[in-house]
């Protein structure tokens, strides 16, 4: 008689920090993957980075997604705007037991610095990397900064593969334990020229991206051409495709960011479906749903990539409404019963066993 298996579970046992035990095929110990290569439809998302130095403010960030995302992508000052760097969101996130997509933009690092990041992020029990080029720094507040560049995306996937596979930095020097990681890729579908898109992304597929997160996704008639040429060229079977989506808060907010964030698609029939509605913002949340409605049955779809900048309380909705989970339910931080009594031991050692005996203790050590 052939007992059942038991369930596949994403955490370890002995502890939410700890990695996950290694699976055969799988290049990472993080729990992302586990959901894509089991067929299941992943939700990631993007955490807005503070401005900073409170770690309660990347938690209170990160409590809005419990329960609803498989992943959260830890943005690499974006905009070339600067903010708490990803590696410090990563640490935090890996801390609590979340799954953070550590993001390495190479505007802003050299390959000695990225590499370092690379193993320390590893180290902290990051399990996946998005690797980008990153926008020019004229694209932000601070365009006098110099810019570096000496990696692009391509390269900067081709060299955290030959660490993760070969262990070995590009120097050819040799590492004592190579990184586990899922890499990841970004691509933009709707910025021309388009028929050079989905050949792009084989080049990127190619340097070692195993899964991609597009650019907003407003034209899906576009998003199928695109889908359907990586098809075509067998891109689908290769890698594994999360379409971006996100609610619009307006029409204003859409004309705006249409004339002034480059790449971003925006037609004229969605800015009309917004000016058309009483309460544009509800408008703008199910236009969202209605995208992933669509997108989730176009053939290599793998899982959605939801960004709602400064819109995150929307997330949840979004994701229930869209029912792309099917009563699956991701990673959630659960309180612990012993989190208040070590909270309380740690506020007892800081403030309350500096007796007088201790300090004449170290007086008289000296």
């Amino acid at each position: 008689m052939r007992h059942p298996r038991p369930p596949q579970t994403d955490e370890n046992p002995a502890g939410i920090d700890l990695p996950l035990e290694p699976l055969p095929g799988h290049t990472s110990r993080g729990r992302l993957e586990r959901v894509l290569r089991r067929g299941e439809f992943a939700v990631t998302t993007e955490l807005n980075p503070p401005d900073s130095a409170d770690p309660e403010d990347v938690y209170d960030r990160a409590k809005v997604f419990d329960g609803w995302v498989d992943a959260i992508n830890a943005v690499d000052a974006s905009g070339a705007n600067c903010h708490m760097s990803s590696v410090g969101i990563c640490a935090l996130l890996t801390r609590m037991g979340y799954a953070p997509i550590m993001q390495i933009a190479c505007r802003d690092k050299n390959r000695i610095a990225i590499q370092g990041d690379v193993l320390g992020g590893a180290a902290m029990g990051v399990a996946n990397m998005l690797c980008l080029t990153g926008d020019g720094v004229q694209a932000g507040d601070q365009p006098g900064a110099k810019p570096v560049f000496d990696l692009d995306s391509i390269s900067l996937l081709e060299t955290v593969r030959i660490m993760r596979d070969n262990g070995k930095f590009l120097s050819g020097r040799k590492l004592t334990t190579p990184p586990q990681l899922f890499l990841g890729a970004a691509v933009n579908p709707f910025a021309p020229p388009y028929d050079f898109r989905p050949v792009h992304l084989g080049k990127k597929i190619a340097a070692g991206a195993q899964f991609v997160q597009t650019q907003y996704c407003f034209d899906v008639p576009m998003f199928r051409t695109f889908m359907q040429r990586a098809r075509d060229l067998g891109h689908a079977e290769k890698v594994f495709l999360l379409c971006g989506v996100g609610p619009l808060a307006s029409a204003k907010t859409a004309k705006w960011i249409r004339s002034n964030v480059p790449g971003i698609h925006i037609p004229d029939a969605v800015i009309k479906r917004l000016e058309g509605a009483a309460d544009q913002k509800k408008e703008g949340k199910k236009l969202c749903i209605d995208i992933i409605n669509e997108v989730k049955e176009i053939p290599g779809v793998s899982g959605i990539h939801v960004m709602a900048y400064r819109q995150e309380e929307y997330v949840a909705e979004i994701v229930d409404e869209s029912g792309v989970l099917k009563g699956r339910r991701p990673w959630k931080r659960e309180v612990r019963p012993d989190d208040a009594m070590v909270a309380a031991r740690l506020d007892h050692l800081l403030h309350n066993e500096v007796t007088e005996t201790q300090v004449d203790m170290v007086k008289s050590a000296h």
